[in-house]
């Protein structure tokens, strides 16, 4: 008989009306917390385990840059929890154009449970957050994606069963993905590599918040040495969200970072290949990588949905 936990409350949480903006706000026990909480709902949900503990909760959604993976992953994951999100679009909310972020902040706190925002300033999410008395979760700024990096980390501990130690090579552009891989790699004792062209590592800033954390990535110009012996190779677009005008600058520079099988050969034997998707194939990443036996992008991808409802379940309750 499946065990009905609809009616179950949820048990108090250590990290109950915390914000999410940089996953820096945690320690490395709670970042700990998090990712066992997203392994225990991912198998809830694959025995088909009803859990409902956020039964009667909204949270707005609130997109300055579209996704299908960012809201279909934080709407289904809030309606298998119980509860409710609600989808505002650039047009019915223009942050810091129509109002400010803080009184939109403040507006919205007073309908909702929580906030999940995917906007390009960094700076308007912290003044959002700053005003609103509910959880603010980042679902993506052009400085940080925590939520990605907990999908990432899930994948690689579901694949090897452990994080510490685990080498991680990031091959490619610096930007938000590797800032927030490089502080989830430094709160779970992972060994993070990044290589990239010059004049496109990581901010300062980051590499030190990764330092106070734990430990602050390797840096490196060369992808072959940042991948030798890793069992993680990751990449992503050369160039995001708003850089549209700089593609074909990208590609040129960044075309001795594409990540190929003679890259991936100097990996170790049982590495896998991570990219956060949408992916280019024929520019960072061959189809031969993404679409091979050691890809694990689908996984990755699907481990969105279970890291996020574990973050607004821990956020929420």
């Amino acid at each position: 008989m499946i065990p009905d936990l609809q009616n179950v409350p949820p048990a108090p949480s250590p990290l109950s009306g915390r914000d999410c903006l940089t996953l820096g706000e945690f320690t490395a026990g709670e970042m700990s917390l998090i990712l066992d909480e997203a392994v225990r709902i991912k198998t809830l949900q694959k025995s088909r385990i009803p859990y409902r503990p956020l039964r009667g909760r909204t949270l707005a959604m609130v997109f300055q840059k579209p996704s299908n993976r960012t809201r279909v992953s934080f709407e289904v994951g809030m309606y298998q929890l119980g509860g409710h999100a609600l989808h505002l679009s650039p047009e019915e909310i223009q942050i810091g154009k129509r109002e400010t972020p803080s009184d939109t902040g403040r507006v919205l706190a007073r309908y909702i449970d929580a906030i999940m925002v995917r906007t390009f300033d960094h700076g308007d999410l912290e003044e959002l957050a700053g005003a609103a008395d509910v959880p603010v979760v980042n679902g993506l700024s052009d400085t940080h994606h925590p939520c990605q990096a907990l999908a990432d980390l899930m994948t690689v501990r579901e694949e090897f069963g452990t994080l510490e130690g685990a080498k991680i090579a990031y091959v490619g552009d610096g930007n938000n993905v590797a800032h927030s891989l490089a502080i989830a790699c430094a709160l779970t004792g992972a060994e993070l590599t990044i290589a990239y062209p010059e004049g496109h590592g990581p901010e300062g800033e980051i590499f030190d918040l990764a330092g106070s954390l734990g430990a602050s990535p390797r840096l490196t110009e060369d992808p072959g040495e940042a991948v030798r012996g890793a069992r993680v190779v990751y990449t992503d677009v050369w160039a995001s969200m708003g850089q549209e005008t700089e593609a074909e600058e990208r590609k040129e520079t960044f075309a001795p970072y594409q990540v190929d099988e003679g890259l991936m050969d100097l990996a170790a034997e049982d590495a896998i290949f991570l990219h956060c998707l949408p992916a280019h194939r024929g520019e960072e990443v061959t189809a031969g990588v993404i679409d091979g036996l050691r890809s694990r992008v689908f996984d990755q991808a699907e481990n969105r949905l279970h890291a996020q409802k574990a973050l607004l379940y821990l956020l929420m309750s």
